[in-house]
Order: structure tokens, then sequence, then C-alpha cells
């Protein structure tokens, strides 16, 4: 059932309000990669200790070179994993786009919807960027305590995270909080695999680009599945 969710979120992949979230969401995702580069690279440069003289060798120019080099594999490493919180953080402001292109194609029968406002999408997006990083940076205890079952645990909370809060974006349009709420609880554990399917992916350079507008895409019809509207 979700990979029929997905592949109806695939096939729509063309529509004009994807591409511009998606444009969107490349152009912001980048933007903040590359401040966050920026902010690496004054790090450096601030540690960077010059020249260092070493008793039989003599001075050493190039500890700052490798510091720099350095760094740029350091983020390009790193940027695996900022992309879950950064992209999919960024992507949910436009959820609602999304899910309303959805609805106009797959869900025509349904009565029209108010538009979110920028400001209710800004604060649920900070609210829902917050508690990705705040998780995640509480997991590198169990990461560090239990390295094997380190990748089980970085998917399966993040997939836990993912589906719960574009689950509930996705549900409450129609459901509000509550009904949204109470349909997730009801349908934890498709919602939380749905969830793992899209944080696997966002994992892999270029491909994470692209998932978070068909994660919100595969999660409205989910949604839709579960709530029976579907025709």
């Amino acid at each position: 059932m979700i990979f029929s969710d997905f592949a109806k979120a695939l096939g729509q992949i063309g529509d004009p309000r994807f591409r511009r979230v998606l444009w969107w969401g490349v152009g912001l995702t980048l933007a903040l990669l590359v401040a966050a580069y920026a902010g690496l690279l004054q790090l450096v440069d601030m540690l960077d200790p010059g020249s260092v003289s070493i008793p039989g060798i003599g001075p050493v120019t190039w500890i700052g070179d490798l510091l720099t080099w350095g760094s740029a594999f350091f983020m390009l490493f790193l940027s695996v994993f900022l992309m879950i919180p950064v992209a999919s953080a960024i992507t949910s402001m436009f959820l609602d786009d999304v899910a309303q292109a959805v609805e106009d194609r797959h869900y025509p029968h349904l009565p029209p919807l108010g538009k979110q406002s920028l400001w209710d999408a800004f604060r649920d997006t900070v609210n829902f960027l917050g508690v990705l990083i705040g998780a995640n940076l509480l997991a590198i205890v169990a990461y560090v305590m239990l390295p094997f079952a380190a990748p089980f645990i970085f998917y399966g909370l993040n997939g836990f995270l993912l589906g719960r809060e574009y689950f509930t974006v996705a549900a409450m349009r129609r459901e509000g909080r509550a009904g949204a709420d109470a349909m997730r609880k009801a349908n934890l554990p498709e919602i939380w695999l749905a969830g793992v399917l899209m944080a696997l992916p966002l994992t892999i350079p270029i491909m994470n680009l692209f998932i978070p507008i068909l994660g919100a895409a595969t999660f409205t019809h989910l949604y839709h599945r579960l709530a029976g509207t579907a025709r």
C-alpha cells in the first residue's frame, strides 16, 4: 500500500507546483549548507596555527591547508546527516502546496480548504527542526554506546520523527490537529514504516533533494487512503 502511494506521488513529479517547491527547497537547502561550510571555514581559519616549527624538521606551513581540505571532506560527510533535518524542515514549509496539488489531481471531489498562513507554516517548521536536531543530538550517546546498532537507531528514530511530522501536517489540513494525532496513533506502524522508507534515501546525496517533495505527496496519499476519502 505504501509503495502505491509513492508511485502516485512519483507520477506527479512533473506538476509545475511540485517543481516550484523543488527549486525553492533545493535553493534554500544549498544556501544553508554553504552558510554552514562558510562558518566551518571561519572556525578552521581561527584554529590555523600558521607556521609551526618541529625540532629536527624545521618550520611546517601545510597544517592550515590540511585543516581546510579536511573540513571539506568533513562537511561532505556531515551533509549526508544534515540533509534530513535541513531539507525536510525547509520543504515542510511548502507541504501545503504539494498536498493541494495532489488533492486537485487525485481527490477533486473534496471541498476546498483555506491556505495555511505563512506564520503557522514557519512555526511548525521551526518546531519540527528543533525536535529533529534535539533528538539526533541525544541519540549520539546511543550511537557511541551501541555502535553496531547505530544505523538502526538512526533510521528508526528519524523515520519515526519524519512519519509523525509529515503525516500530522498532511492530515490536520482536513482533520485538525486533534484528529490528525488520533489517526496517527491508530496507524502508527504503517506511518513509522513510511517515515523510515523516506529517511533511507534522504542520506543519499542528490537524491535527497527530491525526497521531501515526494514524501509530502506520499503522506498526503497515505492520509486519504487511511481516511477513506479516496475514490
